[in-house]
């Protein structure tokens, strides 16, 4: 079953579960829809080859695009077939089943709450990225792309509420409070030693190739450099732009598709620049944000000036 069929079938079961809860309270309907999707992602993880867990907007989607032409070029496959959990898989058996994840709905339905249990057994890729990069593009999804209800399934400033950049990045349910959440509930199992590698949107912009030949020998599939290579430049930002207004993984559903082709900030690809929230801050909000992390994310990320041992000490 391509993605866009697996979508609307999804869809229709979560749409028939609703509808016989309808006359529940909102929180209680809002906690079922939660249990459903972690379900969801439950079966998906049970089955998968490879999870990869960012928080979103680090970049999952050019790292999925790179993927994908990779396995494209290495088997022979379409252009257009952008991987969709097990749909390269059954082109090709060599091509690992690969769950992306935001890691915000399987702890509904397994009440791992505390812990990132669920995971163990399986090779994890954690993409992160500067929390404050992240909340920034988090605020443009936001604003022009989101759905309503996605904003209240996931407790985001309510649709149409007035947020300018530096108060969404206070909000507790979506801005730095919440990234920062994410990531240190990850960081243990980093400094654990569990079968889970790190890697920062950073470093991909800096060293794509070699970055990407890191996570394709983690998932046990490495290719050519010629391979990895092609993978880079076709998910280079210019042409990732011109995919995305060209629609041309339209079967894989919303994922890369302008919702206005005017408005630049509505693209899916939209800046990927290294500090960028700086540009949407003033210097006295930028130093803030800055003092905030350092005193609360874990340094096993690389974004704050103390070192692992520190935290430790």
């Amino acid at each position: 079953m391509p993605p866009w069929m697996q979508s609307v079938a999804k869809k229709a079961t979560r749409f028939a579960v609703m509808t016989a809860v309808f006359y529940l309270p909102p929180e209680r309907k809002i906690a079922v829809e939660r249990w459903i999707r972690g379900r969801e992602q439950w079966k998906k993880l049970r089955r998968a080859d490879l999870v990869v867990v960012s928080f979103g907007k680090s970049g999952r989607t050019w790292l999925r695009v790179m993927l994908s032409r990779f396995y494209q070029v290495r088997h022979g496959l379409p252009e257009r077939m952008l991987i969709g959990f097990d749909n390269l898989h059954r082109r090709c058996r060599e091509i690992p089943r690969i769950f992306f994840t935001h890691d915000n709905y399987l702890k509904d339905y397994t009440g791992h709450r505390d812990s990132k249990v669920d995971y163990r057994g399986r090779r994890v890729v954690l993409l992160v990225r500067h929390p404050a990069d992240v909340a920034v593009s988090q605020y443009f999804q936001w604003r022009y792309r989101m759905r309503p209800r996605k904003k209240l399934l996931n407790d985001y400033p309510p649709h149409g509420a007035e947020l300018g950049v530096a108060e969404f990045l206070r909000h507790p349910g979506a801005g730095l409070p919440k990234i920062v959440g994410f990531l240190n509930a990850w960081a243990p199992e980093l400094e654990s030693g569990r079968d889970v590698l790190l890697v920062r949107y950073e470093d991909l912009r800096a060293s794509a190739e070699q970055e990407l030949a890191r996570i394709l020998e983690f998932a046990g599939t490495a290719g050519t450099a010629e391979q990895v290579a092609e993978a880079v430049r076709y998910a280079a930002f210019e042409n990732m732009r011109k995919l995305e207004e060209k629609r041309t993984f339209w079967l894989s559903g919303g994922r890369m598709v302008p919702k206005d082709r005017s408005n630049p900030d509505s693209f899916k690809v939209r800046r990927g620049k290294v500090g960028g929230f700086r540009d949407y801050l003033d210097e006295k909000e930028a130093v803030a944000v800055e003092n905030w992390l350092e005193e609360q994310l874990s340094p096993v990320f690389g974004y704050t000036q103390r070192a692992p041992e520190e935290e430790r000490a």
